[in-house]
């Protein structure tokens, strides 16, 4: 199916005006070249647009469906312009990044340091959920996302992903809770209040599996979708958590949380997804060859 934008606009300004005279007048054109050109767009689509009505014309159904279409787009059009200047004018380059909600903040920070140590770069972050976020790159309102978790296979998506860095799980703790328990790790963990992700973290029903293994009986005190928020509490003393290794240099210098010990065979994975698109943001290149 092949249709221009011309003859798609054209169509639209008659809709707008109800009469192709009206319509050739506004764009000081021929009422037969306006015509031919919405013609041809009938023609394209398979299906009338306009009806005869009295001494005039009328949308068809299928008129109004083109209209409602037709507004989206020129409504964009408009703003192109606009986009465009705002864009020449500014000394930054923008990205817009889509974090998932189950990924720890300070690794999100580690992730995305090859564009923050730039200093003509302006960062757009949207914090939201792994589905809603992969629906909003396919439609390129995002240039990139970072999650735990690759993108499902769905041809439908065209996505793809790409592993960024995988850490071990270890555990953390601030000192003055440590002293509860004499024991070493693991065992100590049977004597210490417990900080947990909640379920919606890809890494939770693994340590749930390394508790059964390792004969420990956690007493849980608090489950947190929000990874900043789980080290506050951590922090002010609540109890010891379970994160990547790779942040232990950031928990210790941020909120002064020591390593209690590590799960060797226990990893976290975290992926850069982006749409497959031909052209990309250049900016999307410096994250995932960080």
């Amino acid at each position: 199916m092949l249709y221009s934008y011309r003859h798609l606009y054209y169509f639209w300004v008659v809709a707008k005006e109800g009469s192709m005279s009206k319509a050739a007048e506004r764009l000081n054109i021929a009422i037969q070249t306006i015509s031919a050109q919405v013609h041809e767009l009938e023609k394209s689509l398979g299906y009338l647009l306009f009806k005869p009505a009295g001494r005039g014309i009328a949308l068809t159904e299928s008129g109004f469906a083109a209209l409602a279409i037709a507004d989206q787009i020129f409504l964009l059009g408009e703003r192109l312009p606009e986009a465009v200047r705002e864009a020449a004018s500014s000394p930054k380059t923008k990205i817009t990044v889509g974090v998932s909600d189950g990924l720890p903040k300070l690794v999100t920070k580690q992730l995305l340091e090859p564009i923050l140590e730039k200093n003509d770069v302006q960062l757009i972050a949207h914090e939201g959920e792994f589905e809603d976020l992969l629906a909003d790159l396919a439609l390129h309102r995002l240039d990139i996302v970072l999650a735990d978790r690759p993108a499902p296979i769905n041809k439908n998506l065209h996505v793809y992903s790409e592993e960024l860095m995988k850490s071990s799980i270890a555990w953390f703790g601030p000192k003055k809770l440590l002293k509860q328990s004499k024991k070493a790790f693991p065992a100590c963990l049977n004597d210490l209040p417990i900080l947990l992700p909640t379920s919606h973290s890809k890494v939770r029903h693994l340590i749930d599996q390394w508790f059964d293994q390792n004969g420990i009986k956690p007493n849980i005190a608090g489950e947190f979708e929000d990874s900043a928020l789980l080290k506050t509490f951590a922090a002010s003393g609540l109890g010891v958590f379970p994160a990547g290794e790779s942040i232990k240099k950031d928990l210790k210098e941020t909120y002064h949380i020591e390593l209690i010990g590590k799960c060797e065979d226990i990893f976290e994975y975290f992926y850069a997804i982006r749409s497959e698109k031909k052209i990309q943001h250049p900016l999307v290149e410096a994250i995932i060859r960080r």
